[in-house]
């Protein structure tokens, strides 16, 4: 790095800084461009992306087939909103139901907006389906949750990080411990109208809940004429090793929430999709986003989802996945008691440091001085979700980056 290139990087990093609102921290890298599982900063420098924009890119950095679809349809239209038909979003909800197994999907932009969606529907639905009294509908949501940053769901958020401040909230949710069906049971109540959940927390460390839950949850929502809403905005479309996450316990969700990797690494795509029975609930000028299933947005997605199934990503992330997995755990084992567990499924790995010796945060920024991106996660879990395209190759060398950043780490505590 000499003295110009690094007065760039001092240069975008302090805009940023001194006219952005400072609700990120960024890790100290500045990206120029990327491809595939690769990413160069504004120096030249790279770096093999172990984070995949948490999950968005899954795809890999601008897939050429999704960059087509893309630059095909800039040249036709890109919104007019839904007051009008058009050429692309039809095709794109023939997919999805296709792809997902339900009837119909409400297309929105950001994940928080198709979470927002799932609510309203799942309120609606209680009201106007199961007989709830309008105002006294209830939502069962889990301690630990992440559903985006809306300040309707920060209300629910068990995180004192994300609500201080930000009240008064909204009411109607009550909470249960992650994994634990005697707490699902004692939260609900008669005006109980759905439970809305992640089939892995990822904000809270990569968790994995207990086998057998999602079972016996799915069992207890129907003989309670409740609504199982998955969020799968990071999970699903292949990141787990299968299509969604809910397919590990050959479960059906009554509602399922998609965001991210449907935006296939270009733009923000999201849906909420559920069955008829479900989605009838929503009437013309009942919900509505100006941008939510544009042209431009359910072209990229459309083709995001025929690459996913037609170059096999998802067929072979769990094979990865199970690759990645057994490599960080020999570097686990190298560096005792530095990592204190590693956990996960398919392409989706937390990495739990034991926070007597460092923090997430330190080896995050050690590991992408090294040329490695990854992300921390509430200080103790360092988060490795590449996208699906990455090769063994690549995994190799971030892993064996990994490993020597955890071994100088492990020397200077003294505990080698």
């Amino acid at each position: 790095m000499d003295a110009t290139t690094s007065s760039v990087t001092h240069d975008l990093i302090g805009k940023e800084a001194r006219h952005g609102a400072r609700n990120y921290a960024p890790v100290p890298v500045v990206v120029d461009h990327a491809k595939d599982c690769l990413v160069w900063d504004v120096e030249g420098k790279e770096y093999i992306d172990m984070m995949s924009a948490y999950s968005s890119v899954s795809h890999g950095h601008l897939h050429p087939r999704i960059v087509a679809a893309a630059q095909r349809q800039l040249q036709k239209v890109a919104v007019m909103s839904r007051a009008y038909y058009g050429t692309t979003l039809g095709p794109l909800l023939e997919k999805l139901s296709e792809v997902t197994g339900f009837e119909r999907a409400l297309p929105m932009n950001t994940g928080a907006e198709a979470v927002e969606t799932a609510i309203k529907c799942a309120r609606r639905w209680g009201h106007c389906i199961k007989g709830i009294p309008d105002g006294e509908q209830r939502i069962l949501v889990a301690r630990g949750n992440f559903h985006g940053r809306t300040s309707t769901i920060i209300g629910f958020s068990s995180e004192e990080e994300y609500r201080t401040g930000f009240g008064p909230f909204c009411g109607g949710f009550q909470h249960f411990d992650f994994g634990d069906m005697a707490s699902v049971k004692a939260a609900a109540t008669g005006n109980t109208c759905a439970v809305l959940i992640e089939p892995i927390q990822g904000e809270a460390g990569v968790v994995v809940p207990p086998p057998g839950f999602f079972r016996e949850l799915r069992d207890w929502c129907t003989a309670n004429n409740v609504l199982l809403i998955d969020d799968e905005v990071q999970a699903g479309l292949g990141r787990t090793g299968k299509w969604f996450a809910f397919e590990h316990e050959g479960i059906r969700p009554d509602a399922l929430i998609l965001g991210k990797a449907l935006g296939a690494g270009l733009l923000p795509v999201s849906a909420f999709c559920a069955d008829d029975r479900v989605m009838q609930v929503f009437v013309p000028n009942s919900h509505g986003s100006t941008f939510g299933g544009n042209a431009l947005a359910a072209a990229v997605a459309l083709e995001g989802l025929k690459v996913l199934d037609e170059e096999g990503l998802v067929a072979h992330c769990a094979e990865k996945g199970e690759y990645l997995f057994k490599r960080l755990r020999e570097v686990q084992a190298q560096v005792q008691p530095l990592i204190r567990d590693v956990r996960g499924r398919g392409l989706w790995i937390g990495v739990d440091i034991e926070p007597s010796c460092t923090t997430a945060r330190d080896l995050v920024e050690r590991l992408a001085a090294n040329g490695v991106l990854s992300k921390e996660t509430h200080d103790t879990v360092i988060r490795f979700a590449p996208p699906l395209t990455i090769t063994h190759a690549l995994m190799d060398r971030a892993v064996e980056i990994f490993r020597r950043v955890a071994l100088e780490k492990h020397r200077e505590l003294g505990l080698a």
